[in-house]
């Protein structure tokens, strides 16, 4: 069952992340645009002006698209090392195949996305998703050595 489980999250993170590389560009944006409009309505507490909200957005909707890279392939990495645990495949060689699964993943959906109406395949994303990958990976590489070190 915890198996089947681990299967499920790791095709749920592929699925989602192939949706959003489905959206258009005007669409893509429109949703970081949604997210740096609710963080900085947080933040503020203010009515904010169009001007000053559209300069909010250009500020901001690079790091917010790059950062929302990262976490999602961070969270792929750790769910397909996880997945890999299942299998007792929490080595060197499972790392190695975690990240290699991350960089190809990465790959493929950057040619995707120039098949998507304004969109483009970015080499920078895949590095970006490659490192929020591994990171992913290591981070939890690193609490199961851990946990064994304590058990």
């Amino acid at each position: 069952m915890k198996k089947l489980f681990k299967i499920i999250l790791v095709v749920f993170w592929m699925v989602l992340i192939f949706s959003f590389s489905m959206d258009q560009g005007e669409a893509s944006t429109g949703k970081s645009n949604s997210i740096i409009d609710i963080v900085s309505d947080i933040i503020l507490r203010r009515e904010i002006s169009f001007e000053e909200r559209e300069m909010i957005r250009e500020k901001y909707v690079t790091p917010v698209r790059k950062g929302a890279h990262f976490m999602i392939y961070f969270l792929l990495g750790f769910s397909f090392l996880s997945l890999l645990k299942e299998y007792n495949l929490i080595d060197r060689k499972g790392i190695f195949f975690s990240i290699l699964f991350v960089l190809l993943y990465a790959c493929s959906d950057e040619i995707h996305q120039l098949f998507v109406s304004g969109r483009s395949g970015e080499v920078i994303d895949v590095l970006i998703d490659t490192i929020g990958g591994s990171l992913g990976i290591f981070s939890l590489y690193y609490y199961y050595l851990r946990r064994k070190k304590y058990e």
